[in-house]
């Protein structure tokens, strides 16, 4: 048995180490479904009442999973029977993070024949060693990619991959997936100069903060549907969002991907965006809306990963518990219920959930407090039973894995079951409801796992489980056209992705996402080109989820030469006729703060206050106790997260300073301050001080250049509560939306949800009307 893997994998991996010649056999069916299969897979074709099929476990007849005519759910069932124990447990697997080509180190690091990729020899579409491993061994078939190389690159490595699988076992294509890639924030491009005409690697769009402040969603509709047919061309074939979490907790840092607090906006643009990903049109439709232009996506995070406890992120062991002091955790559902599960197209609801991190805390009716991936109340009472979802569950990345040896380590997160081991932690989810592990790439935890429940049920209820979740699964491939033909066009590919109308598309998206919060004597817009003066700021040293730190450094926030398109620019504030100031919103480190090893070490609990001012705050109001704590591994004593009286400072402070003195140096001259906002914050540090502000959320600064210089008008709303001061940051409860006190300015205005400046001033039309706050 072992000769005759190692000789497939051999033939095989000599097949994938040459010199690109014919990827792929494409097969004109007439009025059938044109297939797709690679010749030196084994697959051969075989003809059936004058229409051609793939014989995909070469057996030599047709069987119904490779009847094309036949429905997914038909299909599906009839593989699943034939598909052995392990081959069900590699269905259930969701591959860790993949670069291609894989990093020579650290994140989504690989090798080729056992040597890193820059001194393989490889090319950047061929498969790993890890990916060969995981995908004939471990029978994987879900695989999160990360980074490409190109789009020639991603399409090149999805042929790759789907040759290599089509030639194992029953030819099970693979189902890549993606989280969202789209946004300048993502991307790196935030300083890049937008030109349509010239393409790019990718269509770029505001972030979920951005997209939510258009108050759009038709607007979202043609994202997801622009972002679907990029995803397709790249190989991509499941989205792992949108992220419908009601952002009601100020302070936590996954807030900017939200569509923000409103139930109601949040529940509108979770339907938009599904439908434009999942949705196939016409020829390109199969059946029910799901076709070869359409993307599953896997909305996350169920029950809604909002209401964090004091902000902090259930990545990591200090954030994770979500609470409900205002007995509200109902509406965190209604995204998922009233958007997700309630689509307008025909596809019905989104193919996939993924619950969070967080132990929703004393929902259970059992009282057991398990995180969400472990909890049947939560799993099966709730969203399969009460709701009625039939689809796939797939838990977040690396829950059943091991937690670190210190609250801040980023490692596993089993949260609520920390003492059970890795393969009990399978069963247990699996018993829930759960369907597949996001993060692992290997099934023995999951064979352990079907061993425990022969044990306690019998072998025949854990197959018919395991076949119960196979089935799910295969239908969310079957749905894309995937076993009639999952190979690219690397030309196509190429002239799809980042083609200048997408381009265009995101472009207009950034524009529209922009919101004017204060234009003081209507300084803007500066249309004229008049003297910018442009200060540099302080970037400090920050750490990101590795506990890595960044090189501190003094340098421009903007593109220097993308501004002098606009305007002169000059060093000197006497000789500027005005300033423009770029800052960030008050940021902690990349684990969203919360939590100071340095305390734990010196006496205290580790838990230090979330801050959303530049000034040093100290936390003289925050709860005297905190509403949940437990560490039973790994900090045992800490019964308390209280943070009160604790002082933290930003890792970004300096930006206050650099506002601040600017106005000084220029006077009496407008300053304007634009400040790329990933949470709510704090602005009467500086409001008062300055004649224009502008936010942005994940966008590019040619957007911004363009809405000062009057090219177009700003049309954003504020999908976010600033509130006025930390006192009511403290006060108000992790799982309500709409409940500070906001930032009034020194021209009158209120920065509440939904406020927004034109040219003329204070914006108020159909979105304001339809989802403004009801009092």
């Amino acid at each position: 048995m072992r000769r005759k893997i190692f000789t497939t994998l051999t033939i095989l991996s000599l097949f994938f180490s040459k010199a690109q010649q014919k990827e792929f056999i494409l097969i004109d069916n007439g009025n059938g479904v044109n297939l797709g299969y690679s010749p030196l897979s084994g697959v051969k074709i075989i003809t059936v009442d004058g229409l051609k099929f793939k014989d995909l476990n070469r057996n030599g007849k047709l069987d119904k999973y490779e009847d094309w005519r036949l429905s997914a759910d038909e299909r599906a069932k009839d593989l699943v029977q034939k598909m052995s124990l392990e081959q069900i447990a590699g269905l259930m697997l969701y591959s860790n993070h993949q670069a291609i080509p894989s990093n020579d180190s650290g994140f989504a690091s690989g090798t080729y024949n056992g040597k890193i990729f820059s001194a393989s020899g490889a090319q950047p579409w061929e498969l790993s060693d890890a990916q060969k491993k995981f995908l004939q061994k471990d029978n994987l078939r879900h695989i999160l990619i990360t980074s490409v190389q190109s789009p020639e690159v991603a399409a090149r490595w999805n042929n790759q991959m789907q040759a290599y699988v089509e030639g194992l076992g029953l030819g099970i294509p693979g189902n890549t997936s993606s989280d969202p890639r789209h946004s300048d924030q993502v991307t790196g491009n935030i300083k890049s100069e937008f030109n349509a005409g010239a393409g790019g690697a990718i269509s770029l769009w505001p972030d979920g903060l951005g997209l939510g402040a258009t108050f759009d969603p038709s607007l979202v509709q043609k994202f997801g549907n622009i972002a679907a047919q990029e995803y397709r061309a790249l190989g991509i074939t499941t989205a792992l969002s949108p992220q419908i979490d009601l952002g009601t907790e100020p302070r936590w840092y996954r807030i900017y991907m939200t569509f923000g607090e409103s139930p109601e906006l949040t529940t509108d643009m979770a339907r938009a965006y599904i439908d434009g990903f999942q949705t196939s049109f016409g020829k390109d439709e199969i059946a029910d809306g799901w076709g070869y232009k359409s993307v599953n996506t896997m909305v996350k995070h169920w029950p809604g990963g909002g209401p964090e406890e004091g902000g902090r992120d259930a990545h990591w062991a200090f954030g994770k518990y979500a609470v409900y002091p205002g007995n509200n955790f109902d509406t965190h559902m209604s995204p998922f219920v009233n958007g997700a599960f309630n689509l307008n197209g025909k596809t019905s609801k989104a193919s996939a959930v993924m619950p969070y991190y967080t132990i929703s805390y004393n929902q259970s009716k059992d009282g057991s407090n398990y995180a969400n991936g472990f909890n049947k109340y939560i799993i099966t009472d709730l969203l399969r039973d009460k709701f009625g979802y039939d689809g796939v569950l797939c838990t977040d990345w690396l829950i059943t894995a091991n937690e670190g040896k210190t609250p801040d380590e980023f490692k596993g997160k089993p949260w609520g079951v920390e003492n059970k081991t890795i393969a009990q932690r399978h069963y247990i989810a699996l018993m829930a409801g759960m369907d597949q592990f996001g993060g692992n790439n290997i099934m023995q935890p999951i064979l352990e796992a079907y061993k425990m429940g022969v044990k306690e049920y019998g072998n025949k209820y854990m197959r018919n489980r395991f076949e119960q979740s196979g089935i799910r699964l295969l239908k969310n491939i079957f749905r894309l056209g995937l076993f009639e033909n999952p190979y690219l066009n690397v030309e196509q590919s190429v002239k799809t992705v980042g083609n200048p109308e997408f381009m265009q598309a995101g472009y207009e998206a950034q524009i529209k996402s922009v919101v004017l919060l204060k234009n003081k004597k209507h300084i803007l817009p500066i249309k004229d080109k008049k003297t910018v003066y442009i200060p540099k700021n302080y970037q400090p040293s920050i750490k990101d989820w590795w506990g890595k730190w960044s090189e501190p450094k003094l340098d421009y926030s903007v593109n220097i030469e993308l501004v002098k398109k606009y305007y002169h620019v000059t060093e000197d504030p006497e000789k500027a006729d005005f300033s423009i100031v770029f800052v960030t919103s008050p940021q902690t480190n990349n684990d969203g703060g919360g939590y100071d090893i340095a305390d734990r070490n010196n006496g205290g609990n580790g838990y230090v206050p979330i801050s959303l001012q530049y000034n040093s705050y100290t936390a003289t109001n925050a709860r005297e106790h905190s509403i949940a704590a437990g560490d039973p591994v790994i900090d045992p004593s800490i019964k308390d997260r209280s943070y009160k009286d604790k002082t933290v400072t930003v890792s970004n402070s300096s930006d206050l300073s650099t506002i601040l003195t600017t106005k000084s140096q220029m006077g009496n001259k407008p300053v304007i301050v634009v400040v790329n906002i990933n949470r709510p914050m704090i602005f009467n540090e500086f409001e008062s001080r300055v004649d224009g502000i502008i936010a942005r959320f994940g966008i590019g600064e040619q957007a911004i250049m363009d809405i000062i210089s009057g090219k177009y008008e700003p049309s954003g709303l504020l999908p976010l509560q600033m509130p006025a001061n930390m006192n009511t940051v403290e006060k108000q409860k992790e799982d309500i939306p709409f409940d500070m006190e906001c930032h009034q300015d020194s021209e009158g205005n209120v920065y509440n949800f939904g406020f927004g400046l034109d040219w003329k001033g204070v914006i108020k039309d159909s979105r304001t009307a339809k989802y403004g706050i009801k009092k």
